[in-house]
């Protein structure tokens, strides 16, 4: 593959995580040759037609085969103690091989002459049966498919063991488990149950491989041409992982639209190394990363066989990224096909799946890239190649600023084979970063051989400033899924970060505080052993003593991790004159209202209480709280929110473009919920003073915020600071908003001042995957 872009391109956008080829089962039976094509453990049962059962083999190679010695066995479908049929004779090129089993009293045909006879009685409907290259009997149970010896493997109904994703299905008296014409050891997609053909014929040889370049197999798409067929190729070895390798051809073609590098999958540690040619005959197949639908397929070669024809040889040179290298184009896709892998359009030009797909599996290097993300508790590292021009933040971090401009040209680094240093938003890796370009959890991904050196930033945690006398200052923070189990150094930072780096404020909306169990899902629904560690952590760490307000969840209804029950909640001081207006009643399942207050304005029917609890868009998520507090004479309505995440949309990078987007529509109709009780304040007080905050899950720009918004009577913060500004979570490199302060109008013409207090996103060290945001308003005496 010959490079020929006239434009200049540097990485990987990515999104929302599932595996890649190289955590395909290793365990899986090899069957070059002869393989089991039929098994009916209904003969002789009422209603057969057959008076036997029956196990047939076939060979699908080009060879006769020995059978003498070998074994067919037969086990329960979670037994551990195997029946035995011993083999002789041999096994002509696709030739079938009829072993006849248990006969029974029913049934009105007998089996065509078999082979050899046995006595094993195989349950009709489930059980294992295994081919194996010796007479030993197994003793295992679960994992027999992957014994040694075991030629082939089938489990059939309800077996705990089966090659591949799942079972071949039930079967009965009149049915049988057919091999479908191949071999991908998957069971369930291999065999079906149909009528018992024994001695058929069995399937065709497997025709002679087909000699294909690299660029070949990979071709001008995201699917190679020739998924299915057996090739034999050649190439270098440039890496090696646990269980295949990655080579690249030494004769590229002059087509920028086909990649020269592919995966090849052994199962098992590789006996290759880096820098020996290799001719490789195996098949092609496409593997799609955990398979989940959304994610792109990347191709492979499976079932190898490997032979080394040199040795430390050199490798090809990477393809620059960066600047004096390539860019992706800025578009994802710049049309909108649907599903990429049945699109006719591939132009790695024009459209940024495109330019990656046609580098995948290929050497890549990166130069002194500046790390635009954390290190990620997976290993994983967001970096910009020099010469990407992304909008960037006031930190220097790239923004996402809309849905159109996905800032293609960020790499994610992954660790799968070298370790990941740990590195924060402006640090630099220094020198050159080669690797090999994989794909997984939605994104592409650059594999790098050996570990950067790291150049430090200055990059450091934001301290905002206190509240004066005049001010009154308010705060959300999600502190990602806090629990009594978790250590101390965790309170004690989060802490540190609401004492010295928010400066205390008056009033905090709190996300995610766990139950008193945390993740133990035991019906526990209460959290005050949780509140009260991070109330104590506080003034330990020289702050004011807060209380607090929250309410417990049904258990297991508010989504989250499962047994957790996160909630939200307020702290609070009252050394300043603030107090907490409490009105009995407030509980899970019963919603808040509004009336008239007892001296004009509006007033909470419960404090705190819960916004439409029974609205099935809070269904598994998180409920609004909405408190009541006085403070110099004024009343504030303060709303604490976490709307429903984002899992379930299609990735940034994937399969189908433009992305489905599926989790806002519970979002639309949450924020629709939350405005609607903010109107019906608003009908008793136009000048009311409401702050609805918190983790929104969306983006400044998105609906979801606009909704909130309405005809403005609530004023979204983030949407007013300037750009560089607004962001509170990095997320693949891309700075992003997804937790709001949104003030009444009038509250807000009245004079505030907002402060987003960048001290986790962008730090590979932090207290909580979320940024804390402060408004200050103006509140001057009576």
């Amino acid at each position: 593959m010959t490079i020929s872009y006239g434009r200049i391109l540097a990485g990987v956008a990515a999104t929302a995580v599932v595996a890649t080829a190289l955590t395909a089962d290793p365990a899986l039976a090899a069957s070059p040759d002869v393989v089991i094509s039929q098994v009916y453990g209904g003969g002789g049962n009422s209603g057969a037609t057959y008076t036997n059962d029956y196990i047939e083999l076939t060979n699908r190679g080009t060879a006769a085969v020995s059978v003498d010695g070998w074994s067919v066995q037969y086990a329960s479908a979670a037994g551990t103690t195997w029946a035995r049929t011993l083999l002789t004779g041999s096994i002509a090129p696709g030739a079938s091989f009829l072993v006849a089993e248990a006969q029974g009293a029913g049934g009105t045909t007998p089996l065509p002459n078999p082979n050899v006879t046995g006595t094993i009685a195989l349950s009709a409907t489930a059980g294992k049966v295994a081919l194996v290259t010796n007479g030993t009997a197994l003793t295992c149970g679960a994992v027999c498919h992957a014994a040694v010896g075991v030629r082939d493997f089938v489990g059939y109904g309800t077996a705990n063991d089966f090659e591949g994703s799942a079972a071949t299905p039930a079967l009965s008296s009149t049915t049988a488990a057919l091999r479908q014409g191949v071999d991908t050891d998957n069971n369930g997609v291999d065999f079906v149950a149909g009528a018992p053909t024994p001695g058929s014929g069995g399937i065709p040889p497997v025709p002679p491989p087909t000699a294909a370049r690299v660029h070949e197999i990979q071709g001008r798409g995201h699917r190679s041409p020739l998924v299915g067929k057996s090739v034999i190729t050649s190439g270098v070895v440039t890496a090696v992982a646990k269980n295949g390798f990655w080579i690249q051809d030494t004769a590229p073609d002059a087509d920028p639209a086909t990649s020269e590098g592919v995966f090849v999958f052994t199962g098992g540690v590789p006996t290759v190394v880096v820098g020996d040619c290799v001719d490789i005959t195996g098949k092609v197949s496409e593997f799609r990363p955990g398979n989940v639908a959304t994610n792109l397929s990347t191709t492979e070669l499976t079932s190898p066989k490997i032979t080394v024809t040199a040795q430390g040889v050199a490798l090809p040179e990477p393809v620059l990224i960066g600047r004096g290298g390539i860019l992706a184009p800025t578009p994802v896709r710049a049309d909108l096909p649907g599903d990429v892998e049945a699109s006719a359009t591939f132009d790695p030009t024009t459209n940024a799946l495109d330019f990656y797909e046609a580098l995948e599996g290929m050497r890549l290097r990166l130069v002194s890239p500046k790390a635009v993300g954390p290190t990620t508790s997976n290993g994983e590292i967001a970096v910009e190649a020099v010469g990407a021009d992304d909008p960037r933040t006031e930190r220097n971090g790239v923004r996402y600023d809309s849905y159109a401009v996905s800032n293609t040209d960020r790499v994610i680094l992954d660790d799968l084979l070298a370790p990941m240093p740990a590195v924060n938003v402006c640090d630099t890796l220094k020198g050159n970063i080669d690797g090999v370009l994989d794909y997984s959890f939605g994104n592409y991904k650059l594999l790098a051989t050996a570990t950067p050196e790291v150049l430090a930033g200055t990059l450091q945690r934001e301290v905002t400033r206190a509240a004066t006398s005049d001010e009154l200052a308010i705060a959300t923070y999600n502190v990602e899924n806090l629990a009594p189990s978790d250590p101390q150094a965790k309170y004690d930072r989060l802490a540190h970060g609401i004492v010295d780096n928010l400066a205390g404020p008056d009033i905090l909306a709190i996300e995610e505080i766990q139950d008193n169990s945390g993740s133990a899902n035991d019906g526990t629904v209460s959290a005050t052993v949780t509140w009260q560690k991070l109330i104590d952590a506080i003034v330990a760490a020289g702050g004011a003593h807060y209380s607090y307000r929250s309410i417990d969840p049904v258990n297991d209804s508010d989504g989250g991790q499962p047994g957790g029950n996160i909630r939200t909640g307020f702290l609070f001081r009252t050394d300043k004159g603030l107090s907490f207006v409490d009105r009995p009643g407030g509980d899970a399942t019963t919603p808040v209202g509004v009336t008239a207050g007892a001296t004009g304005g509006a007033a909470l029917t419960l404090s705190p209480g819960r916004i439409d609890p029974a609205n099935a868009v809070w269904e598994d998520s998180r409920k609004p709280l909405a408190g009541e507090f006085a403070y110099r004479g004024r009343t504030y309505f303060v709303v604490a929110n976490h709307f429903n995440s984002k899992g379930g949309d299609d990735p940034m990078m994937g399969r189908f473009q433009p992305p489905t987007r599926s989790s806002e529509t519970k979002r639309h109709g949450q924020a629709t919920a939350v405005r609607s009780f903010v109107d019906s304040v608003r009908a008793l007080d136009a000048k009311a003073n409401v702050v609805v905050l918190g983790d929104l899950n969306d983006f400044q720009f998105s609906d979801t915020a606009n909704i909130l918004v309405g005809d403005g009577f609530l004023v979204d913060l983030p949407q007013k600071v300037t750009a560089r500004q607004s962001y509170t979570y990095v997320y693949d490199g891309n700075s992003q908003v997804l937790d709001h302060i949104l003030l009444s109008k009038p509250l807000y013409l009245a004079g505030e001042d907002y402060d987003i207090v960048h001290i986790n996103s962008e730090f590979a060290d932090q207290a909580s995957d979320h940024d804390p945001q402060v408004i200050r308003l103006a509140t001057p005496q009576p």
